[in-house]
């Protein structure tokens, strides 16, 4: 059996160690932060993630999603069904990367067999968004949504039902009270209800049917409660005291729809996107 005398073999075994715990040490550090960090700093990462598109990036300094979700209390292991998010996802970019490892992401979508176009064409831009991206998306679920005539999630199921500037809708379509009794039968027992809607202004009688797209958030409180939920904490973080609420076309007059499309459209995109109430109810223990 020939043996060499020579250090070489051996400082060669040496440096292949070396080597390969390093790279494996390379690959936890890659591997460990999404479970390292905490559900802020996760978020923070994910708004600022390669998923997410430009169009919604640029509304995030009126819309401040960090502040929102933590507001509501998502967390990564958290039951979320988001109502209506549209085919550019501006939530679900976010929440779905987030909630994929141990928690739950329902997209309530609307009602599959709706005529409207403009339902069809949400609904076909949210599938396509999803199949788009398995990695972030993979674990996506979609569920119908047509004010009480589906079930959103099974009944007590969900941690979270969000919803972002949609009760002027239901109160144009008379539907207030069936929506709210579909987020009440889907949540659990202290489960959390997180409301967005564009703040109508205290100082006049509320449209009931909210054509210009404004609430008042009096009026918003007492649908919920109404459903059976309690108010729990109001945020200011989507507050904008330039937003007049005086438009001809109703809040549509602004950002990022800009309805008047070149007339007066620096005025508007100086205003910014509407002024906002974000709200968090919560289901009562039974």
């Amino acid at each position: 059996m020939f043996v060499s005398n020579s250090p070489e073999p051996l400082m060669d075994r040496s440096r292949c160690l070396v080597r390969a715990v390093s790279i494996l040490l390379l690959f936890l550090s890659l591997a460990a932060p999404a479970e390292a960090q905490s559900p802020a700093e996760r978020l923070s990462s994910l708004i600022d993630g390669v998923q997410r598109s430009e169009k919604n990036r640029v509304r995030d300094r009126y819309r401040h999603p960090l502040e929102v979700l933590r507001f509501f209390g998502v967390e990564p292991d958290s039951a979320v069904v988001e109502i209506l998010p549209g085919a550019g996802g501006y939530w679900t970019e976010i929440l779905a990367p987030f909630l994929k490892d141990h928690g739950r992401y329902i997209g309530a979508i609307g009602d599959f067999s709706s005529t409207s176009a403009e339902a069809q064409a949400d609904q076909a831009g949210f599938k396509a968004k999803i199949a788009a991206d398995p990695a972030n998306y993979g674990k996506v679920e979609v569920s119908q949504f047509a004010a009480d005539r589906y079930e959103i999630a099974p009944p007590a199921s969900a941690d979270f039902v969000l919803t972002f500037r949609n009760i002027h809708n239901w109160m144009a379509a008379g539907e207030t009270a069936a929506v709210f009794k579909t987020f009440f039968a889907a949540l659990k027992p202290g489960g959390i209800l997180g409301v967005e809607e564009h703040r109508g202004r205290a100082d006049q009688p509320q449209d009931p049917l909210a054509k210009s797209g404004y609430v008042r958030q009096d009026v918003a409180v007492a649908f919920a409660e109404a459903a059976g939920f309690r108010l729990v904490a109001s945020s200011e973080v989507n507050a904008n005291p330039k937003d007049t609420k005086d438009y001809s076309v109703g809040v549509w007059a602004l950002p990022p729809t800009f309805r008047l499309k070149d007339q007066d459209h620096e005025k508007y995109a100086n205003i910014g996107e509407s002024d906002r109430f974000v709200l968090k109810f919560v289901k009562p223990a039974q």
